[in-house]
C-alpha cells in the first residue's frame, strides 16, 4: 500500500485529497503547513508528496528544497498560479509532476498513479481500463479475455500512453520514447500507428484522444 503525504493549508482540501486518496487503496497522512511537513517526513517513509505551493511560513519551493537534500521521494505540486515561472521552479527543484488548482480529484489521482507506475512505487503485472487489460510482463492486450493481436509498436505505444494516463505527451516525446532517440523518422510515423491502434481497440478506442497541435493522451471514462 503506497503511502501519500498530503501538505497543504486547506483543510478541505486535505481532507477531499485523502478521501480519495484512499479510495484508491494509499494509506494518507497530513500536515497543514511546511515545518509540520518536514517532521512528519523524517519520521516517516512516503512513496509520494502532494505539496501545495502557497502556504504560510515555509512556501512550497522551500519544502522541496528541503526534501530534495537527502530524497528522491516523488513530488506532485499544487498550486492556485498557473504561471510558467513557478512550474519551471518546481521543475527545476525536482518536482516530478504540476497540477493547477481548481483540479479534478479523478486527475489527481491518475497523476498519482502514474507517477507511481513510472518510479517503480506500484508493483502490478497488468493495467486495467474496464474490460480492457494491459499486461506488460507477457507484451499481451485483452478486451473481455480476447487477446488482441497488437504489432509491437502499437503495443509499445498503448503502454506508453496507459503508463501517463491522463498526461498529455507530444508526438516528439512518443517519437523518442517508443522508438528511441537515435530514430530519425518523422513525427506522422506516431499518427499512423495511433490510427492502426485505434482500429485494433474497437470499441476502446475513444481510450486514445488527440490533443490538437501537440499529441495524444489515454483517458478512461465509465463511457467507454
Amino acid at each position: 500500500m503506497p503511502n501519500l503525504l498530503i501538505i497543504d493549508d486547506d483543510a478541505h482540501l486535505r481532507k477531499l485529497v485523502r478521501t480519495y486518496g484512499e479510495l484508491e487503496g494509499f494509506a494518507c497522512d497530513e500536515a497543514e503547513d511546511g515545518e509540520s511537513a518536514l517532521e512528519i517526513f523524517q519520521k516517516k517513509d512516503f512513496d509520494l508528496i502532494v505539496l501545495d505551493v502557497m502556504m504560510p511560513g515555509m512556501d512550497g519551493f522551500q519544502v522541496l528544497e528541503a526534501i530534495r537534500q537527502d530524497s528522491r521521494v516523488p513530488v506532485i505540486m499544487l498550486t492556485a498560479r498557473d504561471e510558467e515561472y513557478d512550474k519551471l521552479t518546481g521543475f527545476d527543484l525536482g518536482a516530478d509532476d504540476y497540477v493547477p488548482k481548481p483540479f479534478s480529484p479523478k486527475e489527481l489521482m491518475a497523476r498519482i498513479r502514474a507517477v507511481l507506475r513510472r518510479t517503480g512505487k506500484i508493483q502490478t503485472d497488468s493495467i486495467t481500463f474496464g474490460d480492457l487489460s494491459i499486461l506488460p510482463s507477457s507484451r499481451t492486450v485483452t478486451i473481455q479475455n480476447q487477446k488482441l493481436n497488437l504489432p509491437p509498436k502499437e503495443f509499445d505505444l498503448l503502454l506508453k500512453l496507459s503508463q501517463n494516463e491522463n498526461i498529455v505527451l507530444s508526438r516528439e516525446k512518443l517519437l523518442q520514447t517508443v522508438w528511441g532517440y537515435n530514430y530519425y523518422g518523422d513525427v506522422r510515423t506516431v499518427d499512423t500507428h495511433i490510427k492502426s491502434l485505434r482500429e485494433h481497440l474497437g470499441e476502446y478506442r475513444k481510450l486514445i484522444q488527440t490533443v490538437w497541435g501537440v499529441g495524444y493522451k489515454l483517458e478512461y471514462t465509465e463511457e467507454i
